[in-house]
Order: structure tokens, then sequence, then C-alpha cells
């Protein structure tokens, strides 16, 4: 469990906990401890939808600060997402537009809502308490579109699922004899995809009768024939439904955050943008367990040691953000740009390096220490323009570095 300083991404608390603990529980005691490390008030705590648990959000309220997250679709909360939703189809003049300015000075529509508010009471141990908390029901075509490829990917599965239920009789081919157990089955590839309502499937019921000979008789006499009949069932078509399947395309795309913040301090906009920064913490998370830092696989035997390591190489973490932090900040208030940090394109020009390319620019650097009788050399290689320039956006100077190069006697 992390929690970090933005726009930095810096890490401030860190919490170790055992795999198999929910996750909800964790906020409130992070949370307990950034107040109490930063000692002030108003401050904006931005979470997943997990953070959204109504306790957490007393909690947060309760301590005179804000909070901001997804609401988790759990409870009522579908419920009245969708009618939320409703409202916003209904009426188009409510959304207010979402924008942002590219590169090329053109504004782009990132997402549009509306908020509405909503008086929420929640109960912590002696505390009982009240308050304003704003809702903004939000569409993003991007999340929309992703959503709809989900949609259309469970769909086809679950067709191709269904009409696996029922393979032709042969070897090895399992039949149903059972109409009810053919529909439980179905009903459970509908439910587990999340298509239930979107796909209608036919049930064919097939019937075959032979005759079979008992045998003779001891005169020789024939004996009677007896009937065999043998019934399966077969889904022989699986039909989606189109106006349900239209009815559930206008609902994707939405999603509800919840703030208590007052509208001053946090707009609608201010809140999506504020949220879409939240990959920050995400890519602390895949420094720890990727390169540079390999937490992941982890080969260690106690507890302890794996609390220690993990502590250990957050605190790498915070360097590696310092660092970029403070290089962007120079090259976008000197307005420069750095060249030479991809090796694949060399003259790829960039603003907002990573700590990562920036440690790989030294690569190539080699202290050589050669021992003569009654002398030591240091020597260095020398440095590239590249490499003293980031040394000084890091206010550090290239001497810092040259002054290694020595000759000491002995």
């Amino acid at each position: 469990m992390v929690g970090t300083l933005d726009p930095l991404g810096l890490p401030l608390v860190t919490d170790v906990v055992s795999g198999e603990r929910a996750d909800d529980p964790l906020y409130i005691p992070a949370v307990q401890r950034i107040v109490e490390l930063l000692a002030a008030t108003g401050l904006l705590f931005v979470g997943d939808c997990k953070m959204s648990a109504l306790q957490t959000r007393a909690h947060i309220q309760r301590l005179g600060q804000y909070y901001l997250s997804p609401l988790a679709l759990t409870g009522n909360t579908p419920e009245a997402l969708a009618q939320w939703v409703q409202t916003a189809l209904d009426n188009p003049l409510l959304l207010q537009p979402v924008t942002r300015s590219t590169e090329h000075d053109e504004v782009q529509v990132l997402a549009q809502g509306y908020t509405l508010t909503r008086e929420c009471t929640a109960t912590l141990e002696e505390w009982t308490g009240s308050w304003q908390e704003r809702v903004f029901v939000v569409h993003s075509p991007n999340y929309a579109a992703a959503q709809w490829q989900g949609l259309d990917k469970r769909l086809h599965s679950a067709t191709t699922a269904l009409l696996g239920l029922t393979p032709p009789p042969g070897r090895g081919k399992r039949q149903y004899r059972d109409e009810a157990a053919l529909l439980k089955a179905a009903d459970a590839i509908l439910k587990t995809h999340r298509v239930e309502g979107l796909l209608h499937y036919r049930v064919v019921r097939h019937e075959q009768r032979t005759l079979r000979y008992i045998g003779r008789g001891r005169g020789g006499e024939q004996r009677p024939t007896r009937e065999i009949i043998q019934i399966r069932y077969e889904i022989t078509a699986v039909e989606p439904q189109d106006e349900a399947i239209a009815a559930l395309r206008k609902t994707l795309g939405w999603r509800a955050y919840v703030t208590n913040a007052p509208a001053d301090a946090l707009s609608l906009e201010q809140a999506v943008l504020t949220y879409r920064h939240e990959w920050r913490i995400e890519r602390n998370f895949h420094r720890l367990k990727g390169a540079p830092l390999s937490l992941n696989p982890l080969f260690v035997k106690r507890d302890d040691q794996i609390a220690g390591l993990t502590h250990l190489l957050t605190l790498a973490v915070r360097f590696l953000t310092l660092i970029e932090f403070d290089v962007r900040r120079q090259l976008q208030d000197q307005r420069e740009k750095l060249v030479g940090l991809h090796a694949e394109n060399p003259k790829k020009a960039t603003d907002t390096p990573t700590t990562e390319r920036l440690l790989k620019a030294f690569d190539n650097i080699t202290l050589t220490i050669v021992h003569l009788p009654g002398q030591i050399i240091h020597h260095v290689t020398p440095l590239t323009p590249l490499q003293s320039r980031i040394l000084e956006l890091l206010g550090l100077s290239p001497t810092t570095y040259s002054a290694l190069a020595t000759i000491r006697q002995t």
C-alpha cells in the first residue's frame, strides 16, 4: 500500500501487508499517517474505486480533508448509476465538456458530464456525521470504446461456448439427454460472460427410435422386438438481441466520481483531469516490480526480509522520482529539450525524460585505476555534452565527476 504526493508521484507512506488481505481497510491507516506527516487540512486524497467505501470517505471527512474517487459498482450504485445515466441521455444540455489542449494547440474533448449533490451519513466509532457530497456523472468516449470492444468480445466468446455445449454426436462427444441440465449449463455461460439478456439460444429436441431383436427361443421362434428411444438436446442457434445490446451500448463509457470538496476548490473538469493523472502511482509499482529495481521475483524466506527489502527499494523509488521531476521542471522552465537519450532515435528531443534514460546516458563512463611505482593514477572517461548538461540540470557541477581523476603519490 503506497500513498504518494502529487504531482511528483513521490511515495510518502508505504505499508507492506500480506497478500490475502482486502484492500479496502488499508486506506484509512495510510490516510491517517499522511495527515500526521503533513500536518495540514484541506488535502485532496485521490484513489481508485476501493477507496470509495463509505467508511473511508467518512474518515477523510472527519479529518477535515477531501476525497475524490470513482464509485465502486456494488450495493445500490449500479441502479443509481443507471438512473443518473438516463438523466444525462434525456437531458443532453446538462452535459459539460472536459477538454485539454494538444501539442498543436488543438482542443480535444476528453469527456463530458454533469454534477449532482446528495447527502451522506456515516458512523465511525463514537462519531456520527453528515455531509454534502457531489457526484460527477462522466462519459468518456475512450472508455466507451474500450467497453464496446469488451462487450463484443464477451458476446463472441459466449456464442462460441454455447454452440460448443452440444457438438455433433461422435466418439467422446458429450450429449445432453436432460433439457434442464443443458439450460442450466447455458445460463451459467451467459452469467460468466455477463451477457444475460443479450443473447437468445434455440434448443432442439432430437429423438431417435431403433428396433432391436431380443433373439429366438429354443424352438427357433423369433422373440418380439424392443424399441429403443434415444433423446438428445442441441443448441442450434444463438441470436443476439439487437435492441437490448443497443440499449446497453448507450450506457457504456459512464462512470460516477464522488467528492466532498467544494465546487470552488474542485470543478468537474478539474476532477476528471486530476484522476487521469493517477497513473503515476501505478508507475511506481511497475518500477518496483520491473526494471530497474526488480523486486519481483522475491527470493527471501522470512516476512521481515520481505518488508525490509520492499522498504529499501521504495527509497530507491523516491530517488528515481525526485531526479525525474527535477530535470523535467528545469527543462520546462528553461524551454529546453534534451537530445540523444533515445538510442533508437538519436535525434529525438524530449523535455519529459525518465530517470531510467537519464541514468542510461552514463552507461559508457569508466573509472580506471593504475598502480605505478610511487603513485596511483585515477582516470575517468571525459563527460559528453549531454552528460554534463544532465548534471547541471540536477544542480551538480561536472567538476564533481572530473575531480575523480587524480594522481596520488604513494
